[in-house]
């Protein structure tokens, strides 16, 4: 049923971007099909001619045959030129919609949130984006060379054959039908095992992708053979799905219409006979009644060809509209308030969130005031990133509030209540750009001195003046050119850049060693000047000179107060400053 779904919203689609240009659109489909007539259908109507005049006088002289090589020449040259014209404005009508849904495809997949990412490959999700936009090309192409052209001439050549006599329309199309109605339930059959080969056929790319992003430790736990062999099952799968949908459509649907296809022919035949005498109007239906049969049948016989071209280029194309079904679970109100602010106030007011039907916020209340540095610590599932995620709106709680200097961040546009978030996640996320254009992603037309005076204050500028291409340098996927602690001192960086009055630190000292770490602390509390911070950390030592530090356990403050209250109130911050070793807390 999803999968119907997706292939009627896919066709609205690109239904949609062919309305928007309707002139553009209907040339580049009709004109294969009018060139189609003068190329194949009209000819015949010439030779035909000539035919029951050579049966009537026996012989004709150049002067006589002349005016109808010159129909002949003059007619399929038109054809031919009509024709090309199609190509013109079927490739005008291809790129500029292509484009556009390109551009589409990636403002939908913009909108959708952290948990759809969570569920779905990278790999997968590339190449459905790509197929979404680059099987129009193959759609537009079936419909108007092999959809299209066939109709049009068909009606016409109907016309020319309703003149002859009707019975020859009568059984062309009984014919016709008969067929559709024996093919059509075999092809839905088929339909189910394309199906089942494109799913096959996404868990093969999508384990491709996989290990690809994760060949570093599928090296250094060295797991190529079991991966190879994983990938071996996953191919021999969408082998033998391709096969079978391959095999169906050869043995079962080709092996019905081949007799079909002759039984046709031959019904076209025995009719054009019956017409036939020895007049040259006779003679003329007889040529031409076969010469149509001929065409007609052929593109009946082909028609199973012809919807196996368009089911695989709507199928793959669908695999991406089957995603825009399910609409994100966070997204922006439909009039987002007005979200400008400035202290970075925050506060959790009554707020209840579960994730996955597991409880873990129920009535937090949590006040951060302007300017104030807070620390969360606690065992792992205490809540602690969670409560960046719920304040960044990555996911949505259940019940209550979060504001920011008193402005509700449900009531405001994603984009405004990130844009005044600073933030800096344990796993710091570089594209594969340069270091500057890293370090600028937050800060829109930040200047050269300001890239440098941010990498500066983050002590990345040692490591970055020593690579060939300095600033200029490109860090790879994800970053992979870099170590942990350069990468993460450029995800600093680019927080010092952004500038914004709420910054958040999950973990940003985690991949530093200890002597990076003593380069970085004082650049974190430079950045932290001025802004509400809110950082999470295991190594103790890295919040202990907090303004405040917020015990939390099983989503509930269990404990708050600075770093000396704490360790004289001898609860759970002060057994875990105890159980610390090299700085870190022991789950």
């Amino acid at each position: 049923m999803k999968k119907t779904s997706a292939i009627k919203l896919l066709l609205h689609h690109y239904a949609a971007q062919m309305k928007r240009r309707p002139v553009l659109a209907a040339l580049a489909l009709l004109l294969p099909g009018i060139g189609s007539i003068f190329v194949f259908y009209i000819p015949p109507l010439v030779v035909g001619k000539l035919a029951g005049q050579l049966a009537e006088s026996g012989n004709l002289s150049t002067d006589e045959l002349m005016p109808y090589v010159l129909a002949f020449v003059g007619l399929w040259s038109i054809g031919e030129i009509i024709w090309r014209l199609g190509f013109i404005y079927l490739a005008r009508l291809e790129s500029v919609v292509i484009q556009q849904l390109y551009i589409d495809a990636m403002a939908w997949l913009l909108k959708k949130d952290a948990r759809f990412y969570a569920d779905n490959f990278t790999g997968s999700l590339t190449k459905r984006t790509i197929a979404y936009a680059k099987s129009f090309e193959s759609f537009v192409d079936v419909m108007s060379f092999s959809v299209i052209a066939s109709l049009l001439p068909v009606i016409f050549g109907a016309v020319v054959l309703w003149g002859y006599s009707p019975w020859l329309v009568v059984a062309l199309f009984g014919m016709v039908g008969f067929s559709l109605a024996v093919i059509i339930p075999l092809i839905k059959r088929r339909q189910l095992l394309v199906a089942d080969r494109e799913v096959a056929s996404n868990v093969l790319s999508g384990h491709i992708s996989d290990v690809i992003g994760n060949m570093s430790a599928v090296q250094s736990f060295a797991k190529e053979t079991s991966e190879a062999a994983t990938h071996y099952e996953y191919v021999d799968d969408y082998i033998k799905k391709t096969k079978r949908s391959w095999d169906y459509h050869n043995l079962r649907i080709d092996m019905v219409l081949s007799p079909l296809y002759v039984l046709t022919n031959t019904l076209g035949l025995v009719l054009a006979l019956r017409i036939g005498g020895t007049s040259a109007m006779n003679v003329e239906a007889i040529f031409v009644s076969f010469s149509y049969f001929t065409i007609f049948t052929k593109i009946m016989f082909e028609f199973n060809q012809v919807y196996r071209r368009l089911e695989t280029s709507v199928t793959e194309a669908a695999q991406f509209t089957e995603l825009l079904l399910d609409s994100p679970r966070v997204k922006n109100p439909t009039h987002p308030a007005e979200f400008n602010i400035a202290s970075g106030h925050v506060r959790f007011l009554d707020v209840r969130f579960s994730y996955e039907n597991n409880l873990l916020f129920d009535g937090l209340n949590l006040e951060i005031k302007p300017g104030e540095k807070v620390g969360l610590v606690g065992r792992s599932g205490g809540g602690k990133t969670t409560l960046t995620k719920i304040l960044l709106r990555y996911v949505n709680i259940d019940s209550g509030k979060i504001e920011i200097d008193g402005l509700d961040i449900a009531q405001s546009s994603l984009q405004d209540v990130r844009r005044s978030i600073s933030y800096v996640p344990q796993d710091p996320q570089l594209f594969h750009r340069t270091i500057a254009d890293n370090i600028a992603y937050g800060a829109d037309g930040a200047s050269k001195d300001a890239i440098i005076k941010a990498a500066k204050l983050a002590h990345a500028d040692i490591f970055i003046d020593s690579l060939p291409h300095k600033y200029d340098t490109l860090v790879g996927e994800r970053g992979v050119k870099l170590s942990g602690g350069q990468r993460q001192r450029i995800a600093i960086a680019r927080a010092m850049l952004k500038n914004s009055p709420l910054l958040v630190l999950d973990e940003a000292t985690s991949a530093l060693d200890s002597e990076s770490e003593a380069l970085i602390q004082d650049a974190l509390w430079k950045l932290m000047q001025n802004k509400t911070a809110i950082v999470i950390a295991h190594r103790l030592s890295t919040i202990a000179g907090m303004d405040r530090i917020v015990v939390l356990d099983e989503g509930k403050v269990i404990e708050q107060g600075s770093h000396k209250d704490l360790i004289k109130l001898d609860g759970t911050y002060a057994k875990l400053w105890q159980h610390q070793s090299g700085g870190f807390i022991e789950d």
